[in-house]
């Protein structure tokens, strides 16, 4: 299991405030799926909530709509190969943890799946806004459970060192690049 922490659902938002690729993970019954999505973002503080976009055509849109529950993961560059690799297959035609060799964890309140390996996770319930959801294709999450990497992330606040991981960010034509230094400005 990947080393966690809690992180506090006051500051949950600040895993997802910088813009990363994620992996959202989802399961109902027998079935699990991962599926990669740059289109995700925090919406509100308390309750902390997400938005994120699953296509309706995915097999993560079929166990999402039944389980009302998803994980959102933050993949570092370690796994940006499977990223790209989940983000272009079909849950339909292949099982993606064991054709790309992704491990998981369970969840603390949520049946889907937590990511070997991410910087933290987000475990999430739906929302139900059945018309965003339809016409655009946009969910909204309560976080009921947020952890992180304490190399990568502590005290509400990502680690910018030298060798601490970064998160991911998805620009298109199989192209990311990793989080930035980080600097303060005066206020």
């Amino acid at each position: 299991m990947s080393t966690r922490l809690p992180v506090e659902l006051a500051k949950s938002y600040r895993l997802l405030n910088h813009g990363p690729t994620v992996l959202v993970s989802s399961a109902h019954g027998d079935t699990v799926n991962v599926m990669a999505a740059a289109w995700s973002m925090p919406v509100d503080f308390s309750p902390p909530k997400v938005a994120v976009v699953i296509d309706r055509n995915t097999l993560t849109r079929q166990l999402v709509d039944a389980s009302g529950e998803f994980v959102l993961n933050i993949p570092s560059r370690q796994l940006a190969q499977a990223t790209l690799a989940v983000g272009s297959a079909s849950g339909r035609e292949v099982d993606k943890f064991h054709a790309y060799g992704l491990s998981t964890f369970a969840a603390e309140k949520i049946a889907a799946p937590l990511l070997q390996g991410c910087l933290g996770w987000l475990e999430c319930r739906v929302i139900p806004e059945p018309q965003i959801q339809e016409r655009y294709d946009l969910f909204l999450g309560e976080i009921v459970a947020a952890w992180a990497d304490p190399q990568a992330f502590s005290n509400g606040h990502w680690i910018f060192e030298n060798d601490s991981p970064r998160s991911i960010h998805y620009i298109a034509g199989g192209n990311f690049f990793e989080t930035g230094a980080a600097f303060d400005v005066e206020r």
